[in-house]
């Protein structure tokens, strides 16, 4: 946990940017336009203030890769190298974990099995080597990508993997084996293989590609989907491109996997490839944590360039900058990068870029020639491409899209723009109907285990409680430093606050947790306490009131001439705004108490004295209020 740095580990999934003190970056936990999703250095927490989730940089990892909390643990210590020393697991444990793990223990032991037969393998070297060698690819390459060979026998990976152990079910769901007839045959014989790794290097199904001439048989096939492999949510070479596309902040998208592999030899490693298939929300999700400038490469055949043109609606709606290169005719990227390098592939890439909306306008014109009803459909593709930007985030481009469009299509700009404008009203009501059926018809409890409630968020919780985590969170990060006239920070607010004007039961925990803690071990305890504290709800809690955006407040500003939470004695107006709210509270109770006693007393000395006792209280309210605002007192007079 010392040696993560959240930072590094949090960026080689997300694209983060830096903001004050903090980093912010889209979610990648739910879909979102605008970064809603911090990330403290300096904490070591994450906090999205739109889903809500919250945690330390091991939950992070176990969230975004849907790993067990141990597996997390393990997937850090072979990030950073260390060395875990772990207690002998009983058979229960072990099977419970081979049972979960099944599919991704089997599907490493494949790629491993399929990589040792292209390499170490007389027929592995003459067909599969060859193959590879003959596209120009160099060693370190197919090493890169962990590339494979399937024997032609039939049932070489079959008899291997059942020696094993595995399972024939388990065999045939990961589809790495066919039956026919009760008799098993390996599914990709005769096949170079290609593994297909998630963001993290987990091997999570496998493409294959014929050698031999057959047709009957198909020239790729992918594993079938299951619990690990959806296809929709996966894109080649995420693994191994995943940090150039982060640092030069750009995705080249391709069709094939060869092409990706040639691009990575050739010098252009920000490239994924999509395996033919239109972009899903999902994969768009994935290159979003990345970057949002998207560059798609298309070899210059008409019906693949219609089919993945289908998918970019979608991508102008999630706000990326989409831009299309059509490759020189008879023309792929894995040629291309081999006969005019990374220069000559880049020159040609710039020069040639052009808008998805100028691009679709230029293929659907060839297409349309004189035909007024093709025109017609047309328009109303383009007109319906360009409602799907965020007019309030892309004014300015909408806008040039607008004009460009109606003066290609030689049209009028208010017809292009009412019709536009007509595809958003239709959108809105859409949205709206699904709204009020799922309002009418909500998801049973049971069908939402996938994605919980959150925990209670701070920005929900009444005025009250606001102000006791507000103490909370000044107690934990500030309690260990010193104030005057007092131990400690913690000490003074030891002696000042009264427990019993708690109203928050998790406050009341953890304002007893922590100077139990300091009682047992005769330290303040550290931050980190209470990040990973026992109780989950609590846990989320904490990490959201100490995930506070860097932001001074109104009052702040004017009262202390603070323009920076940075520096040294800040934390002292801190702690005195925090403790204000509790102090004035036990005043104006004081005062309660003492208006009940004075209406049934009757000495005319006691009765003078609990006058001076009433005017020495409203004095001491005065000067709260006049020091912190009248904030706080309206706040307190609330209850």
């Amino acid at each position: 946990m010392n040696r993560a740095d959240i930072i590094e580990i949090v960026g080689q999934f997300v694209r983060l940017k830096k903001r004050g003190a903090n980093y912010i970056a889209n979610c990648p936990f739910h879909s979102e336009k605008t970064p809603s999703f911090s990330v403290s250095a300096s904490k070591g927490i994450y906090k999205c203030f739109g889903c809500g989730k919250a945690g330390n940089v091991v939950n992070f990892v176990q969230e975004h890769e849907k790993l067990t909390y141990p597996e997390a643990i393990h997937w850090l210590a072979d990030y950073y190298k260390i060395a875990l020393e772990e207690t002998e697991r009983s058979q229960e444990q072990i099977q419970h974990h081979q049972v979960e793990e099944a599919l991704r223990i089997l599907n490493e032991y494949a790629a491993k099995f399929f990589n040792e037969s292209l390499l170490q393998t007389e027929e592995g070297q003459n067909i599969g080597l060859s193959y590879f060698k003959q596209r120009g690819l160099r060693k370190e390459i197919i090493d890169r990508f962990h590339l494979g060979y399937n024997a032609e026998d039939g049932q070489s990976f079959y008899k291997e993997a059942t020696q094993k152990g595995y399972t024939t079910e388990l065999l045939e769901k990961a589809g790495l084996i066919k039956n026919r007839n009760g008799q098993f045959f390996d599914n990709y014989r005769g096949r170079v293989i290609f593994p297909i790794q998630n963001m993290t290097g987990r091997v999570l199904g496998f493409g294959a590609r014929i050698l031999k001439s057959n047709d009957k048989a198909p020239k790729y096939i992918n594993s079938p989907e299951n619990e690990l492999y959806v296809k929709s949510k996966v894109l080649y070479g995420m693994f191994q491109s995943r940090q150039a596309i982060n640092k030069q902040d750009e995705c080249f998208l391709v069709e094939g996997y060869t092409d990706v592999i040639s691009l990575h030899q050739g010098g252009v490693e920000n490239v994924l490839a999509s395996s033919g298939t239109s972009l899903t929300e999902d994969q768009l999700r994935l290159i979003g944590q990345l970057t949002k400038n998207l560059t798609i490469l298309y070899d210059g055949d008409a019906a693949g360039v219609k089919a993945a043109l289908r998918g970019l609606d979608m991508a102008l709606s999630q706000s990326f900058n989409v831009k299309l290169v059509l490759l020189p005719e008879g023309e792929d990227p894995d040629s291309f990068i081999q006969k005019q390098g990374s220069s000559g592939f880049h020159e040609y890439v710039k020069s040639n870029k052009q808008d998805v909306i100028s691009f679709r306008v230029q293929v659907g014109l060839k297409d349309v020639g004189n035909d007024p009803i093709a025109k017609s459909k047309l328009i109303n593709e383009i007109a319906e491409s360009i409602s799907k930007i965020n007019k309030a985030e892309d004014f300015a481009l909408q806008d040039y899209y607008i004009r460009e469009t109606a003066s290609k299509l030689q049209i009028e700009e208010a017809g292009l723009v009412n019709l536009i404008n007509k595809f958003i009203r239709d959108r809105v009501e859409q949205e709206r109907r699904i709204s009020r059926r799922e309002e009418d018809n909500p998801i049973p409890q049971e069908a939402t285990t996938d994605f919980p409630e959150p925990i209670l968020s701070i920005n929900k919780l009444d005025a009250e409680a606001l102000q006791e985590w507000e103490l909370i969170r000044a107690l934990i990060e500030h309690g260990f430093k010193s104030y005057a006239g007092y131990e400690s920070a913690a000490s003074m607010i030891y002696e000042r606050v009264d427990p019993e004007l708690f109203t928050t039961k998790a406050v009341s925990e953890i304002y007893a947790a922590y100077f139990n803690f300091k009682k047992v071990y005769e330290q303040y305890p550290e931050m980190s306490y209470f990040l990973n504290y026992p109780d989950e709800t609590i846990r989320r809690q904490m990490i959201t009131i100490l995930h506070t955006r860097n932001e001074i407040s109104h009052n702040w500003k004017e009262l202390y001439q603070i323009e920076s939470l940075n520096g040294e004695h800040n934390y002292l107006n801190e702690l005195d705004s925090a403790l204000s709210y509790f102090e004035l509270k036990k005043i104006l109770k004081m005062q309660e108490e003492l208006t009940q006693h004075f209406r049934t007393e009757t000495d005319p000395e006691k009765i003078q004295l609990l006058q001076r006792k009433f005017l020495a209280l409203r004095n001491s309210e005065k000067e709260i209020v006049s020091k912190h605002g009248t904030v706080v007192l309206s706040l307190v007079k609330k209850k």
